[in-house]
């Protein structure tokens, strides 16, 4: 199965896709739209507006790759519309593919202390 290694920089668009669309449709999209460098070192990660599908986009030296999952029964979770986009880890981005809601998990809250008497 391919996977990304967990350091490469993915953005989320955040907002669905239109999924006719292919290699050219979607490096416009990042081109025009988002106002993003299609040829940086990193995935652009699309869904459609159901959220059964993702697409990987991504210049591989030479060209560009486009990677598809389509899921059966289930939907992936995906971030609000808050910005255009989400920068994310390439660890992040397997947990979404996985169906792993990381979006909704709070840590703990981060205490401060003037002193520890």
């Amino acid at each position: 199965m391919m996977r990304p290694s967990d350091d490469v920089e993915v953005l989320l668009c955040r907002e669905p896709v239109d999924f006719r669309k292919a290699i050219n449709g979607l490096s416009i999209l990042v081109e025009q739209e988002l106002a993003l460098d299609p040829f940086a070192p990193r995935i652009f990660a699309f869904t459609n507006r159901k959220r059964d599908r993702v697409k990987l986009l991504y210049w591989d030296r030479t060209g560009f790759a486009l990677w598809l999952k389509r899921l059966e029964k289930a939907r992936f979770p995906w971030p609000g519309p808050d910005e255009a986009t989400l920068t994310v880890t390439g660890r992040e981005l397997n947990w979404l593919l996985d169906g792993i809601d990381w979006f909704r998990l709070k840590p703990h809250k981060v205490l401060s202390y003037d002193s520890v008497l």
